[in-house]
């Protein structure tokens, strides 16, 4: 469902022109923040009249557990496999640290808005160093250990200046689109978040002054079942079950 509703608008047009000519119904909320109903609010938005300004915010759970967790006492590289290890990275981590897996849900988001977003729209910050991208997996892990003195260097002029690093996925209406590293105020909302956690902050006509933010885990079987288990809920209401 993430590719599918990310991929290139010729075929994402024909998806939705299927699900209309065939009078059927397509969910997909768990594609943006697992169980977190992302895609149900800003529906609710704009289908009650709001102007939705803009939305940003941490929408992988790996990434915000690497950058959580790095302190410049452990170099990243030693993060990073001690993510792969417990579960928290894909087989592949430079999936993860790639961006294309934020910017997909970017483009989810953005689509729901009627933006015409496509993946080349989006401009990705990718934390897989130059040279990297191919080879094995093993071989990846061990190269990388040779890169970790830039990012240390980053994490430290951050720290300087009272910043910390987050990983944030950051759309307009007007459909600028960013997905990368930045600096945020230590108080900020997205500086201190569970380790896994997603969180997202929707900017709107209404919700200005005090955007509207939805939070909690972003990755894990049991909140992703949730999520899927809602659209089968709904969907089941959509068909006249009497819940």
């Amino acid at each position: 469902n993430k590719k599918a509703n990310s991929a290139p608008m010729e075929f994402y047009r024909t998806l939705r022109e299927a699900r209309r000519s065939g009078g059927t119904h397509y969910l997909y909320e768990a594609t943006v923040g697992a169980g977190l109903p992302v895609i149900q609010t800003l529906r609710d938005l704009r289908e009650t009249g709001d102007d939705v300004t803009s939305i940003e915010g941490i929408f992988s759970g790996t990434l915000a557990y690497l950058l959580n967790v790095y302190d410049g006492s452990r170099a990243f590289s030693e993060i990073v496999v001690d993510a792969k290890q417990r579960g928290y990275t894909e087989p592949d981590p430079r999936d993860d640290l790639s961006g294309v897996d934020v910017a997909r849900k970017l483009i989810i988001l953005g689509r729901e808005m009627g933006l015409t977003l496509e993946m080349s729209d989006v401009k990705v910050e990718s934390l897989v160093p130059a040279g990297l991208e191919q080879g094995s997996v093993d071989e990846f892990l061990t190269r990388l250990p040779q890169h970790d003195a830039a990012m240390k260097a980053r994490f430290e002029s951050a720290r300087s200046r009272g910043k910390v690093l987050r990983y944030v996925g950051r759309l307009t209406a007007a459909g600028d689109a960013t997905v990368g590293v930045v600096e945020l105020d230590a108080k900020h909302a997205f500086a201190n978040i569970a380790l896994t956690d997603n969180v997202v902050r929707f900017v709107t006509a209404r919700y200005n002054a005090n955007p509207l933010i939805v939070q909690g885990p972003g990755a894990g079987p049991e909140v992703t079942a949730g999520g899927i288990f809602a659209d089968l809920l709904r969907l089941s209401a959509y068909l006249g079950a009497r819940l």
